[in-house]
């Protein structure tokens, strides 16, 4: 039998796929992934957490014929907490150029919606040879950074607390490993040691009980660890590499996924 929470989550992923497939109808597009952001994905999220929906879809070749610059976003918000937002082909080619970190972070989700093994089979492979390491780097230092000031308090909102954490060990990864970085927050827990990984655990069990504005009592020996690991990366970061972009494969891989 299964478990409240258990029945609700089915609940919630029946409706996320239902709203996935309106949007195919009423927009008139092809939903190639569709994946769970956040603290969900995170693996820390609170009983009141949204669900953040990030999907990559694609218009009939023809939309792409036009000289004209056009709408490459898709957003919602529903009653029920569903949170999505979705990037058209032709700007998630762009922003993966970039090695936009977020882009690169829903291909790792382990929250999958719905997906086109034929996209992702394509995709992937670019997605691996445009990471650059320097600039996804850079992306989290600035956002541990900002998240490390917010938990400079005797009292620290715990969300906060959370985001500083995966962020700053996120930078760690990336300078410690050279790979795109996982997106469950228990598989960057493997550059903690002792004492520090038991109070992140605890706190992940804590997290989960609690509402997304709880504050909890600041343990300044974690916040010691956070601070450190920061100015580490800050350092560190300086003498990674960038990517390996080919923008020839990845024409020619555009061209592949709109003939799915």
């Amino acid at each position: 039998m299964l478990s409240y929470f258990a029945l609700k989550l089915s609940k919630m992923r029946t409706k996320i796929v239902e709203k996935i497939n309106e949007i195919e109808k009423t927009r008139n597009v092809k939903v190639l992934l569709a994946v769970e952001s956040g603290s969900r994905a995170w693996g820390f999220a609170s009983p009141d957490s949204d669900y953040d929906i990030r999907f990559i879809y694609c218009h009939e070749k023809d939309w792409y014929l036009s000289p004209w610059d056009k709408d490459e976003t898709i957003e919602f918000m529903t009653e029920d907490d569903l949170d999505g937002s979705g990037w058209d082909l032709r700007k998630t080619f762009h922003l993966l150029l970039k090695s936009n970190a977020a882009l690169l972070s829903w291909f790792y989700s382990p929250i999958i919606y719905k997906e086109d093994k034929k996209f992702v089979k394509l995709f992937r492979p670019l997605a691996d040879a445009c990471f650059s390491p320097i600039a996804v780097s850079y992306h989290y230092l600035s956002m541990s950074k900002k998240y490390l000031e917010a938990c400079r308090n005797a009292e620290v909102k715990l969300k906060s607390y959370f985001y500083c954490l995966r962020t700053a060990l996120t930078g760690k990864w990336i300078i410690e490993k050279g790979t795109v970085p996982p997106v469950l927050f228990s598989e960057l827990l493997v550059l903690v040691d002792g004492a520090t990984k038991t109070k992140i655990e605890n706190l992940v069990a804590l997290k989960a009980t609690k509402g997304e504005s709880y504050y909890h009592p600041n343990d300044w020996e974690l916040f010691g660890f956070l601070e450190k690991t920061v100015l580490e990366n800050e350092e560190k970061s300086k003498s990674l590499s960038g990517g390996k972009t080919d923008k020839s494969e990845m024409e020619r891989i555009f061209r592949e996924i709109l003939n799915l």
